[in-house]
């Protein structure tokens, strides 16, 4: 499945919808809205995101694996079927501490 238009009213996999590649992280949007986006990621271990900030809140529900988020400075380990709420203006940064895919939302508003 490459486009969105062929998910809608259909039953996904969400953990499905994006491969692990070696070295890199890889994403499928899913819903891009003006109110949000929702986006798969599948992260190889050791891949992250640098310290940044959004202006959205953002929620983040992993899939699988496992991924340490620092918020406002703060480490914390979540693992799959977890989630963690990042209020907009929070510095926030993830590093995957094994392989791990994870779905984002995007709360605009």
């Amino acid at each position: 499945m490459s486009g969105t238009a062929e998910l809608v009213g259909r039953v996904a996999d969400l953990a499905g919808l994006v491969e692990y590649q070696p070295g890199s992280v890889v994403s499928r949007e899913v819903v891009k809205r003006p109110t949000g986006t929702v986006t798969v990621f599948a992260f190889d271990e050791r891949q992250g995101l640098s310290e940044h900030t959004a202006p959205f809140d953002a929620l983040v529900l992993v899939l699988d694996g496992e991924v340490e988020i620092s918020l406002a400075g703060t480490p914390q380990r979540v693992r799959q079927g977890e989630m963690l709420i990042m209020p907009a203006g929070v510095p926030h940064a993830l590093t995957a501490v094994e392989r791990f895919k994870m779905l984002l939302v995007m709360i605009r508003g």
